[in-house]
C-alpha cells in the first residue's frame, strides 16, 4: 500500500519543508497584503493617499463608508445585489442539481448529447448574447427588471454549474442508493432526503464560484438594467468611480471596493472547509 500524501510529507528532509513553508508564506503574503492594503486605504483621506499610498493611515476615517454607502448610494445597489443574486443562486442550485443527477446517475439514450448540450453554453462568451438577449427581454417586456436579470443569470449559470455536479454526483456510492431503493423509498424522495443532503460539499463549492461570478457580473447588468434604483453592486462602483473621483474623494472610493468585496470574503471564510471537500472529493473517491 503506497503512504498517503500526509505521510509522504512527514518523511521529507527538513529543508524541503523549510523550503515548502517559505513558499506558502511568500503566496499567502501577495495574497493578503493586497486585501489590507485595500482596508487601511478606505480609512484614508485623499490627501494623505496622494501623499503616501502605502503608508498607514495616521487618523481613521469611517466617515469613508458611510460617504460610499450613502452619498454614493451604494446601499440600494448592494441590496439589489444581494436580493437578484441569492433568488438566482437558489434557483440555479434546484434545477442545476436536478439535471446533474439525472445525467450522472442514470443512462438513457441522448445522455451524452444533453450532457454536452448544456456544456456548450461555456463555450460562447457572453458579449455574443448581449444583443440577442436584449431584443429578446424588450420583447418580453422583461428588460430593465430585477427577474429579467435573474432569469439570464440563471440560464447562463446552468451550465458551469451542471459540469460541476455532475462530477460530484458520479463519486457518490450507489450501494447507499440502493439500499434506499430497497427500503421502499422513491425516486424523488430518493433524490431530496438520501443523495441530495450527501452532495451537500458540491452544492457550497459551487453555490460559492457561482455567486462570485453573479456578484462581479457587469456587462449583463450593464445593457439590461438602466434605472438607477434597480443597478447592481458593480454598476454602483462604476458610477461610484466616475462620480467620486471628479469629487476627489478617493477615500469613499475604497471604501466602496472594500463594501463590494467584503460579502466574497466573509462566504469563504465561512464555508472553505465545505469547499475543500467539494474540490478534493472526486480525487478523494479515485
Amino acid at each position: 500500500m503506497k503512504p498517503g500524501k500526509q505521510e509522504q510529507f512527514h518523511k521529507t528532509t527538513p529543508f524541503w519543508r523549510f523550503v515548502l513553508y517559505a513558499v506558502l508564506s511568500c503566496y499567502a503574503l501577495l495574497v493578503i497584503y493586497p486585501m489590507v492594503w485595500l482596508v487601511l486605504t478606505s480609512l484614508k483621506d485623499s490627501w494623505s493617499i496622494f501623499k503616501n499610498p502605502w503608508a498607514i493611515p495616521e487618523t481613521l476615517k469611517f466617515v469613508n463608508y458611510p460617504n460610499a454607502w450613502i452619498k454614493g448610494a451604494l446601499g440600494l445597489k448592494f441590496l439589489n445585489s444581494l436580493v437578484i443574486d441569492s433568488l438566482s443562486l437558489l434557483f440555479i442550485l434546484c434545477l442545476s442539481s436536478m439535471a446533474a443527477y439525472v445525467l450522472a446517475r442514470f443512462r438513457f439514450w441522448g445522455n451524452r448529447f444533453i450532457y454536452y448540450l448544456f456544456l456548450s453554453g461555456m463555450i460562447l462568451p457572453v458579449f455574443l448574447g448581449i444583443v440577442p438577449l436584449f431584443i429578446l427581454m424588450q420583447k418580453m417586456k422583461l428588460l430593465n427588471t430585477r427577474i429579467g436579470l435573474g432569469v439570464i443569470y440563471v440560464s447562463y449559470s446552468l451550465s458551469f454549474t451542471i459540469f460541476i455536479l455532475c462530477g460530484f454526483f458520479k463519486t457518490l456510492p450507489k450501494e447507499l442508493a440502493e439500499a434506499a431503493v430497497i427500503d421502499g423509498c422513491s425516486p424523488f424522495a430518493l433524490f431530496w432526503k438520501v443523495m441530495l443532503p450527501l452532495a451537500k460539499p458540491g452544492l457550497v463549492t459551487a453555490g460559492i464560484f457561482v455567486f462570485i461570478g453573479l456578484w462581479n457580473e457587469y456587462p449583463l447588468a450593464l445593457v439590461l438594467i438602466s434605472s438607477d434604483k434597480l443597478q447592481t453592486l458593480p454598476l454602483g462602483l462604476a458610477n461610484l468611480t466616475m462620480t467620486l473621483k471628479y469629487q476627489s474623494d478617493w477615500g469613499a472610493l475604497f471604501a466602496g471596493l472594500v463594501i463590494a468585496v467584503l460579502p466574497t470574503v466573509i462566504l469563504y471564510i465561512l464555508f472553505q472547509k465545505q469547499i475543500q471537500a467539494g474540490l478534493t472529493a472526486g480525487a478523494i473517491k479515485g
